[in-house]
């Protein structure tokens, strides 16, 4: 699978002229294994095997890097970033938060999407992101 992400992400800044750097792979691939959410503090941990001695601006570039080209997504309430599963890149997102397992699911409720986008044109909002978090419990652990 991440030699799937890796060509997706590699083609991505390729045609739209954006740097690959190593430091920008290898944080899109540690967001991308993670099985839950992972916080920044995490990824640079995870960093450390790899890179000698990264530095928190390294991470948090590449992090704001991969939000601004909708690759990844932030939970807000976690504080942690989740792999986009959908092939197409999107802005606003639903997730389900398990608060006994911490499992995240990437909800699409594609009505949804349309009717923020009339809500904020009607009102002249002009959106940048927008995130629908739902907490409860997942089937497992219900």
């Amino acid at each position: 699978m991440l030699n799937k992400i890796e060509k997706r992400a590699f083609h991505y800044c390729t045609k739209n002229k954006q740097r690959y750097t190593e430091p920008r792979r290898q944080v899109l691939n540690i967001i991308a294994k993670s099985k839950n959410p992972i916080k920044a503090y995490e990824i640079l941990e995870k960093l450390k095997i790899t890179l000698c001695d990264p530095k928190p601006p390294t991470i948090y570039r590449a992090i704001d890097f991969w939000l601004k080209h909708n690759f990844i997504h932030r939970i807000e309430t976690l504080n942690a970033y989740a792999f986009c599963v959908e092939e197409h890149l999107h802005k606003g997102s639903q997730f389900l938060i398990c608060n006994d397992c911490g499992r995240v699911f990437e909800s699409h409720l594609c009505d949804l999407a349309k009717v923020i986008k009339e809500t904020t044109f009607k009102n002249s909002f002009q959106a940048d992101s927008w995130n629908l978090e739902i907490n409860g419990k997942c089937g497992l652990c219900s």
